[in-house]
This record gives structure tokens, C-alpha cells and sequence, in this order.
């Protein structure tokens, strides 16, 4: 039947699509609806940085290792704007620098190859590094970006061309239901579709499908301010760029000896309180992202993390970030708001109102990192 699926997967962004890709690389039928014309939420709002290096060691880890070898998979057959590039985790103390030292160490046991850099080293790969910031850096050479505007619009279109994904993007879902002979899904234009099993990717939208389930989770909501400069084509900054805050965030790091001590000195309380560690990158045009603060509200109260960028923010941002680089103009082009859904109480939300129906979200802020490995474990265990 026209309408008859295996498999039916709602929300196109990294979760539903990765998804969608390892069910139609078993040879099923799938059918991928997406709410709004092309994915806009959390897949295409972020620095495309692909950073397996700051999963901790354990299952996510070995997610994201997954995703890394998939993405590069898939790059080797189709544009999806992948760049090997690599990550560096910039010291700005010694004893930032004695965890990436310990970090290291643990990686090289898990065969996950990275490379101490001295401050010169740091230099030469990144011009821009103030000399007064950086002491040395950890570097992932096999680490990857994307280009978070292109990536998951080519890879649906990849999906389309070569796995022939049936794919129907401008297409609200209104409900979801199991019945003797499998699952339905009912659309905004009258269309119903059969499938044995349904995945719902539903990412913060939380309110038109099992609004329920959701009002009873443990999920919240996580809002982020992102910035990017204009083009600037005579800056040299390759790959993503980590931080000294970075490590103090990164779950990668806690497990390192030195990793209390680092945690327990002193730090700005603005930062604190916003959440704030910088990120940078730089896009294909040129423009550097910087980034990001981190908002929380559980869902109930989500309306409470509103729209606005707020300029005290960008500003405690900007100022962090101009000592640790040194750039020719500081000028912002842009300046948006990220939001995700993540679950307190552990690394990814998911329950099954019906055996045959499955949630899925609330993978945080690791989407692009993990998603597709996780999406790849997941498929493997459906009964498809």
C-alpha cells in the first residue's frame, strides 16, 4: 500500500534522520515526516562541532565514535559539508593542563589517538591565540565539523537520492495510535499512514504529541545565546576550539585525577551563573562562531526562556573571549538562540507508550556528536 510502511519516523533533525538512515540501510521502508518545511531547531542552531573527544568513556563515548566513523562514511559518498579538521582543547593554567595531560593518558589506553601541544604548538596551529591565555592545548586530529546550516538539509537530500527515503517535510503530525495491526500517524492534511513500528523525535516540542508522558518527565529545557563575526577570510582558525571552560564542563574530564581540584578553584560568578564556556569556530564564509551561555527550565515553566537575545550576556561572552583571542574586528553579524530538550536523570529520554511506539528525545547538547551512533544502536534493537 501507498500509505504502508515499516517503519515511520517523526522529527527530521539528527535523531529522526539518523534514524531514518540506519533503517533503510537494513532494507526497510521508512517514512520520515517533518513538522516545518526544513528542520529549524536544534540540528541547524549549533557550532557543527563534532566532539567525541568530550563524551565520557563508556557507552556515549562509543556513540560518538560511531557517529565520527558514520559521518566520514557518508562525506566519502556525498557532500554533507564534513571536514576532518580536528579539536583542540586550549590550557590557559598548568593545572588545565595537567588534566589534558591525564585526559590524554586515558585515551591512549582506549586507543582514541590525541596529541599534547606545547603553547608555540598551539600558536602555529592557531595564529589568532593570545600568548597571555594559552600554555598548551590537547589536540583530536581525526575530530570533525560541519557546517550545521548545510549539513542535515544534504543529508536528507542523500537519504532521498540514494536510500530512497520517502520524506514529507511541511507535515505536522496530529496523533499517533496502535491498534490490532500495527501503528497509524495521522497528519494536518487528512493523511493517514500504517507502519509496525513508529519512532517519535520529537526534540523540544513537547506539547502536540503525548503531551502526557511529557508533563510527567524529568525533561527541561535548555536555552543558548550564539554570536558569529563577519567574514573574516585573513583569520586562520581550523577546526573547533576549546577552552579552559570547556574542560570544566566536558564530562570527558571528570574522571581525571586533577579534575576536583580544577573544579573547586575559583571562578567569575557571571560565568557561573550563565552557564557560559567558549566555544569557537569558523564557518565555510569565513565568520567565527563564539559561544554559548545555557539557560534552564523544566518544561513546565519553559515559556520562562523566552526569545530574547539579551546584549549583557553576548557582552560577558565577548569579554572572555577577546582575552583569549586576538581578532581583527570584533563585530558581531549575528546573534540567535539555541534551545533543546534534555532529560536530568540521564543522557537521553525515551519511553514506549506501546511496544510498537517509541519516544525518543532529550538527547541534549550532544546531538550532533552522538546522535547518529546512538540512533545506530537503537535501530538494532527495534523488533523491525
Amino acid at each position: 500500500m501507498e500509505n504502508s510502511f515499516d517503519l515511520i519516523v517523526v522529527g527530521a533533525g539528527a535523531l529522526g534522520a539518523f534514524h531514518a538512515y540506519f533503517a533503510l540501510q537494513r532494507g526497510l521502508k521508512v517514512l520520515l515526516l517533518e513538522k516545518d518545511a526544513r528542520p529549524m531547531e536544534a540540528t541547524v542552531r549549533n557550532f557543527g562541532q563534532v566532539i567525541t573527544s568530550g563524551m565520557a568513556a563508556g557507552e556515549w563515548f562509543d556513540y560518538a565514535r560511531v557517529s565520527l566513523e558514520t559521518y566520514q562514511k557518508i562525506q566519502a559518498e556525498c557532500d554533507i559539508s564534513i571536514r576532518q579538521n580536528g579539536s583542540l582543547y586550549l590550557a590557559s593554567t598548568a593545572l588545565e593542563l595537567q588534566v589534558l595531560a591525564e585526559k590524554h593518558a586515558q585515551y591512549a589506553a582506549l586507543g582514541y589517538a590525541s596529541r599534547l601541544l606545547t603553547a608555540a604548538e598551539c600558536r602555529q596551529r592557531l595564529p589568532p591565540v593570545r600568548a597571555s591565555y594559552c600554555v598548551g592545548g590537547l589536540l583530536f586530529e581525526q575530530e570533525v565539523t560541519a557546517e550545521p546550516d548545510l549539513l542535515i538539509h544534504k543529508l536528507l537530500a542523500y537519504l532521498v537520492a540514494r536510500w530512497q527515503l520517502d520524506y514529507r517535510p511541511a507535515t505536522p503530525v496530529l496523533a499517533v495510535t496502535a491498534n490490532a495491526s500495527g501503528c497509524e500517524v495521522a497528519d494536518v492534511h487528512g493523511q493517514r499512514y500504517c507502519a509496525a513500528q513508529v519512532l517519535v523525535c520529537n526534540g523540544r516540542d513537547c506539547q502536540l504529541l503525548f503531551p502526557d508522558v511529557f508533563a510527567q518527565s524529568d525533561l527541561q529545557l535548555v536555552k543558548l545565546q550564539m554570536l558569529a563575526t563577519y567574514p573574516l577570510p585573513q583569520v586562520r582558525l581550523p577546526g573547533s576550539v576549546l577552552t579552559g571552560l570547556s574542560i570544566r564542563r566536558y564530562h570527558a574530564f571528570h574522571d581525571c585525577p586533577s579534575f576536583a581540584q580544577l573544579l573547586a578553584e575559583p571562578m567569575d560568578a557571571d560565568l557561573r551563573q550563565w552557564g557560559i564556556h567558549l566555544l569557537f569556530k569558523q564557518a565555510l564564509d569565513g565568520s567565527i562562531i563564539v559561544g554559548d551561555t545555557h539557560e534552564y527550565a523544566d518544561l513546565a515553566e519553559a515559556d520562562n526562556l523566552d526569545f530574547n537575545n539579551y546584549d549583557h550576556l553576548n557582552q560577558l561572552m565577548l569579554s572572555e573571549a577577546r582575552r583569549m583571542l586576538d581578532l581583527p574586528d570584533w563585530r558581531m553579524q549575528r546573534a540567535w538562540n539555541g534551545y533543546y530538550a534534555q532529560s536530568k536523570s540521564g543522557e537521553v529520554f525515551q519511553h514506549s507508550p506501546d511496544p510498537r511506539i517509541h519516544i525518543v528525545t532529550g538527547i541534549g547538547g550532544k546531538g550532533m556528536t552522538s546522535a547518529c551512533g546512538f540512533a545506530a544502536h537503537h535501530v538494532a534493537q527495534l523488533a523491525l
